[in-house]
């Protein structure tokens, strides 16, 4: 095969990463948004050694679980990944991402248990970022297109709450009475960059933050016209950001209203929110994910060592079946609010750390610490080797591995494997209608010396 053949391909998979997967003359060929099933007509656009990439150029016979998506900008903003198919079958292949990624990364064979949902696919997000952009030379919000820094411009997102796209619209309606400039990522210069909403779950608080350049008072009147309508609104933040970064937030905030944090809570427990704190975006499946944590941590009043521990919710979630729980945390403001967390939920046997993971973990091993349950929730990048090798040290009864990327979660698994053996594997779908699956594990002790 070349660029540019069209062929008829029968799509009979989907990969971890979105596309539907098809084989033709020995090739593997990747398609984005084609559906088990499909049969299709299908432009080759990219060819390698071994497999190659398509896009689909007609549908001949659609897939019995394909249905039209019901977003129009489905394919074109990045988003969603699966708004074409069922959500059925999007849970399926998902429970298989995750048994896949272990099987053939890890070396790790065992059963995943049914994936866990809310059943809910919309409107689940408590928190997004916008991209602003000038367009029409008018500022507008949306979100990227793939593989691009291009926004594509969104009125309303079906993952984000109704209200986030009415605060948005307001926004934009003053900054571009204003003829304020929007940040122009090829020029380095403009005032607005993005514009970021959290909404506290149960609480429906609701914080705000406009991603700047400079410090400006332009928005200084945005104020009461916002939390005159929206008396559920706690805090407007301006946050900093003049660097030519894909990081969206700066390090220098200021309240421009109300108070520094917000409250939520999550498993009964009361928790206390900052910009810059970590909090699952979906707080109903977060829910589901930390009782089946909970379930496979089965502390029985031992000692908890949560590592990547963010605002402290899931040890926190734990604290009444533990003697004592130790977090770590690399932000300082989650181990504040972590801090304030355990306070406000009466809990007393509870201490949190500052620091990277590796690094505190390590200092703890070398003090002698014997947690008898470790659980860890680190970035999509998976957890260091310092960090892993802290754990063997510490040889606890059991290590809870939660992730939001099976793929490293399975590497990090293998890596363990000569003292912990898999026992139980579960995926938690907290990103409906995205290629994203949560991941939780139980890994016990293997009697070695």
């Amino acid at each position: 095969m070349k660029k540019n053949d069209i062929i008829e391909l029968k799509i009979d998979g989907l990969t971890s990463e979105g596309s539907g997967v098809g084989r033709h003359e020995g090739l593997a060929v990747f398609v984005p948004y084609s559906a088990p099933g499909d049969v299709i007509e299908c432009r080759i656009l990219k060819v390698m050694k071994s497999y190659c990439f398509g896009k689909i150029e007609r549908i001949i016979t659609l897939a019995n679980t394909r249905f039209k998506p019901d977003c129009e900008l489905f394919g074109r903003c990045g988003g969603c990944d699966f708004r074409h198919i069922n959500y059925e079958e999007e849970l399926r292949w998902k429970e298989r991402f995750v048994a896949d990624a272990f099987s053939r990364i890890g070396g790790i064979n065992v059963p995943c248990e049914p994936i866990i949902s809310t059943g809910i696919s919309t409107r689940y997000r408590n928190k997004a970022e916008f991209p602003i952009c000038e367009n029409f030379e008018k500022a507008v919000s949306g979100f990227f297109s793939p593989r691009s820094h291009r926004v594509v411009p969104c009125d309303d997102c079906l993952l984000q709450p109704e209200l986030f796209s009415e605060l948005i619209k307001i926004i934009l309606d003053y900054h571009n009475s204003r003829d304020l400039l929007c940040y122009d990522e090829a020029s380095c210069k403009g005032l607005l960059r993005h514009i970021f909403i959290r909404q506290g779950y149960h609480s429906k608080q609701i914080m705000l933050c406009l991603v700047v350049t400079e410090f400006t008072h332009e928005y200084d009147d945005l104020v009461p016209i916002l939390t005159e309508k929206y008396p559920d609104i706690k805090s407007i933040f301006l946050n900093i950001n003049s660097q030519n970064t894909n990081v969206i937030l700066g390090n220098r905030d200021f309240l421009l209203y109300g108070a520094e944090t917000i409250t939520d809570s999550i498993c009964g427990i009361e928790t206390e929110l900052s910009l810059h704190s970590f909090y699952q975006v979906n707080t109903a499946a977060a829910e589901l994910l930390y009782r089946k944590a909970a379930e496979f941590a089965d502390l029985r009043g031992g000692l908890l060592l949560d590592l990547y521990c963010g605002a402290g919710t899931i040890g926190l979630s734990m604290a009444g079946s533990a003697s004592k729980v130790i977090g770590v945390e690399i932000v300082p403001q989650a181990v504040q609010n972590a801090r304030k967390n355990a306070i406000a939920n009466g809990i007393s046997n509870a201490d949190f750390y500052v620091g990277g993971a590796g690094k505190i973990a390590e200092m703890l091993a070398e003090k002698g610490l014997k947690p008898d349950v470790i659980v860890v929730d680190p970035p999509r990048k998976g957890c260091d080797a310092a960090t892993l090798d802290a754990i063997l040290k510490m040889k606890p009864e059991r290590l809870v591995m939660i992730s939001c990327n099976p793929a490293t979660a399975a590497r990090d698994a293998k890596y363990l494997g000569a003292c912990y053996r898999v026992e139980r594997l579960c995926a938690v779908d907290m990103f409906p209608r995205t290629r994203h699956v949560e991941t939780v594990c139980l890994l016990s002790k293997i009697n070695v010396n």
